[in-house]
């Protein structure tokens, strides 16, 4: 049986998964690795284990014999570079993505390159204070490690790091760097100014389908570029899909991703943590997010305790329609009605309200479901532009959540979408074709239509 082996390396797991050409998954294996420090004492992935786990795993799929191996590709979490010398030698460790730099680095570029909103707006990068925006770990390590800095050769994103400790290519793809980085000019479509007025030379980005043969215990196998696993949590959607849509994709953070809209980011979405990202058609993805997952959590702590009941109550609260048509019908907030605060937890919102655990729950999700929406709305142009609301990740079994916002959109087609391993799946599509012409991928988004909530007025 031929496969493509995809590693999807996320901060918490990492995951090797084996696609046969119908590209489904006939093998997983799951690992989490022990964190290390870097120079500065700041928790990060030890690479080292990583890349040892990595060249292991395609060993013995090669060695067992089980599956003839014929492609390889990654998928990794983003706004994570890595350093090479001349010899093509990694100097420094996989910094953290939420280590913090000093303003005054990023103030820097700010002012020889328009101001901060313009220099945001152009880059589609809001400026997150962090790692983050992986474009400036380069002029960080230049002014604070100039030692280092002096031998770099080569600067790669994560997973195009991985891809070359198997083919020795210096490459880069759109996805990685086209994600609130600060290296790419959306209104040039090409890399920004400031990293070429700083000598800084990046190779030129290549299509995802790309592929480079290799020999891995005599047998040749393909590897592709790598991919940001955002960006590639979308190509299962942007294949299977014959409707325009967005995506949201709920967990601790409610990711919404409008791949149809390609206007330039406003000055007010930037304001609201909206941001853009580059698709694997080059194209730009407008996304909002909200921390929904977290503030449901921490929230929901406050109600438990309050109501004296199990932690896990909410699992078992069954949809109240009376009570959401109430809501409906006089959508003003509750719950954060003075804002976000800052550790999410809204303690001023009287308790003593509700009759029950059941009623406060069902309150918490309208005004959470209805901040989402607000998320929504920033990113949505016009309704001509999608026609359908596809829901993934842990919310779509949230029949509250999945209700309401297929009542605050009833002209849309609201689905929730099961997609096991969609980022996984989303790399072994990119490259699927490139490596063989009788992949026959049909792709089943599990979708289940949902109708709004009748509102009696």
């Amino acid at each position: 049986m031929k496969v493509i082996a995809i590693f999807d390396i996320g901060k918490t797991n990492k995951k090797m998964l084996l696609f046969n050409e119908q590209l489904k998954v006939v093998f997983q294996r799951e690992e989490k690795f022990k964190t290390t420090v870097d120079e500065d004492g700041v928790e990060c992935d030890d690479i080292v284990l990583i890349e040892k786990w990595i060249l292991s795993s395609l060993e013995r799929v090669v060695k067992e014999n089980t599956y003839e191996l014929v492609g390889v590709n990654f998928s990794t979490y983003g706004a994570t570079l890595t350093f090479l010398d001349k010899d093509g030698k990694r100097m420094t460790p996989i910094y953290n993505y939420l280590k913090e730099i000093p303003e005054d680095i990023s103030n820097d570029l700010f002012d020889q390159y328009g101001g901060k909103a313009e220099f945001c707006r152009c880059t589609a990068s809001p400026a997150l204070g962090l790692m983050l925006n992986s474009g400036i770990q380069i002029k960080w390590l230049k002014e604070t490690k100039p030692e280092i800095f002096n031998d770099v050769k080569h600067i790669l994103h994560f997973p195009q790091y991985l891809s070359y400790k198997l083919t020795n290519k210096i490459m880069a793809e759109y996805t990685s760097i086209g994600c609130h980085t600060f290296m790419w000019d959306f209104d040039q479509q090409c890399y920004h100014q400031w990293l070429e007025d700083n000598n800084i030379r990046l190779p030129l980005p290549q299509d995802n389908s790309s592929t480079v043969s290799i020999d891995l215990l005599e047998e040749k196998v393909s590897v592709g570029t790598g991919i940001h696993d955002s960006s590639s949590s979308l190509v299962p959607y942007l294949k299977g899909s014959k409707e325009k849509f967005m995506l949201i994709s709920t967990g601790t953070w409610c990711i919404n991703m409008n791949p149809f809209n390609h206007n330039p980011l406003t000055a007010t979405q930037l304001e609201n943590d909206c941001l853009s990202f580059l698709s694997i058609k080059q194209k730009p993805v407008l996304s909002s997010r909200l921390f929904m997952g977290h503030m449901h959590d921490v929230n929901v702590k406050r109600l438990t305790e309050w109501f004296e009941v199990e932690a896990d109550r909410f699992k078992k609260v069954s949809l109240d329609a009376s009570l959401l048509n109430q809501y409906l019908n006089n959508s003003e907030m509750l719950f954060f009605s003075d804002g976000i605060p800052a550790d999410y937890i809204d303690d001023k919102t009287d308790l003593k309200q509700f009759a029950t655990f059941e009623e406060a729950y069902h309150r918490l999700m309208f005004d959470l479901s209805l901040l989402n929406k607000h998320s929504m709305d920033l990113i949505i142009d016009s309704e001509e532009e999608i026609s359908s609301l596809y829901i993934s990740g842990g919310f779509a079994r949230n029949e509250i959540f999945v209700r309401l916002l297929a009542s605050f959109y009833p002209d849309y087609s609201v689905y929730t979408s099961e997609v096991d391993n969609a980022s996984a799946l989303g790399a072994a599509l990119v490259i699927g074709d490139t490596i063989s012409d009788k992949l026959n991928a049909n792709i089943d988004l599990g979708l289940v239509e949902w109708q709004p909530m009748e509102v009696n007025v």
